[in-house]
């Protein structure tokens, strides 16, 4: 019998918590796409600071949750209930801005768990169109999210001018797309 995953929506008292869960989380999973100081410039300066999460988690468009198993927190989402990305209804569309899981917990139902977490969070908003992006190298999260439903829709490159310590080769994405 396994025990199930518990996912709980966090706010600004574990924003710290979160923080650390994302940096140890993000690192083994992409540490090819960066060159050399470019993990530490995204996890500390650019997508994980306390104060960055802090202030996500007061705009009342974002959702953020922390996955437990057997009380340890191995995972997390973050969900815009109003999607910024272009072509898509806000109205009708979420979007799963973020979804990591612990490297080892990989395999373990863990994903899915997650995901079927985040489509039933997007139906009790009523929408009928769950999007996502993701890097167009990541194949086993491609593999992933196909399972689950999404087709690839789109494709983006990420911004240059941002993204310096992206290794040019790796600054592909692709939009994909769930129908509800």
């Amino acid at each position: 019998m396994s025990t199930p995953i518990e996912i709980v929506q966090i706010d600004e008292q574990k924003a710290q918590l979160l923080s650390d869960l994302a940096k140890e989380i993000y690192i083994p999973h992409y540490p090819y796409l960066w060159q050399d100081g470019g993990v530490n410039w995204y996890i500390n300066e650019y997508a994980y600071p306390v104060q960055k999460i802090e202030s996500e988690i007061r705009d009342p468009n974002n959702l953020h949750y922390i996955a437990y198993l057997n009380q340890k927190a191995i995972g997390y989402l973050k969900l815009n209930i109003n999607t910024t990305t272009k072509s898509f209804d806000s109205k009708s569309t979420i979007e799963l801005e973020r979804i990591y899981i612990d490297i080892n917990c990989i395999q373990k139902g863990v994903g899915t768990a997650m995901m079927n977490f985040v489509k039933q969070v997007a139906i009790s908003y009523h929408k009928k169109e769950l999007v996502l992006k993701a890097m167009d190298s990541a194949e086993k999260a491609l593999h992933f999210y196909k399972k689950h439903g999404f087709q690839v829709v789109s494709t983006l490159r990420l911004p240059d001018e941002i993204f310096t310590l992206i290794k040019p080769e790796f600054r592909g994405m692709f939009v994909l797309s769930c129908k509800l």
